[in-house]
């Protein structure tokens, strides 16, 4: 991982939102660069309105999530703390960044889908020994 990485991963804490370079456009159409890193996995995930994902944090993993349509309220603190969470509204068009040891949840304010970009394998034994269940939303 590169310095700016490093650093862009530091101040997500501060503020997830991730600031996406201009996309390429041409004749064809566009395409927007998201992520340019080694990623150990990609979904494309579908949440229905009203329903509530994480309420946990990662020991290892990090990811970004592009909100491909809908909205996501996006809830985040470290993690170990009891602190109630910080909030953003994440729209259409928006990434957001989650690093390793941040408890975070999402909650969806309308039907949403959104690309989730991870360091990680998603296989379903590693993923959960590497998640601590918090209660955020």
């Amino acid at each position: 991982m590169g310095d700016a990485d490093s650093a862009m991963m530091s101040d997500a804490m501060g503020e997830p939102l991730v600031e996406l370079p201009a996309p390429f456009v041409d004749a064809r159409g566009a395409i927007q660069p998201l992520v340019d890193e080694p990623l150990g996995s990609a979904q494309v995930i579908t949440c229905a309105k009203g329903s509530v994902r994480g309420n946990h944090h990662h020991k290892s993993d990090w990811h970004y999530c592009y909100v491909v349509s809908g909205s996501i309220d996006y809830y985040w603190r470290a993690a170990g703390s009891t602190e109630p969470p910080s909030h953003v509204r994440v729209d259409a068009g928006q990434m957001f960044f989650t690093p390793a040891m941040t408890d975070h949840a999402m909650l969806f304010p309308e039907d949403t889908t959104f690309v989730n970009l991870a360091r990680n394998p998603r296989q379903q034994d590693s993923y959960e020994d590497d998640i601590v269940r918090v209660q955020l939303v």
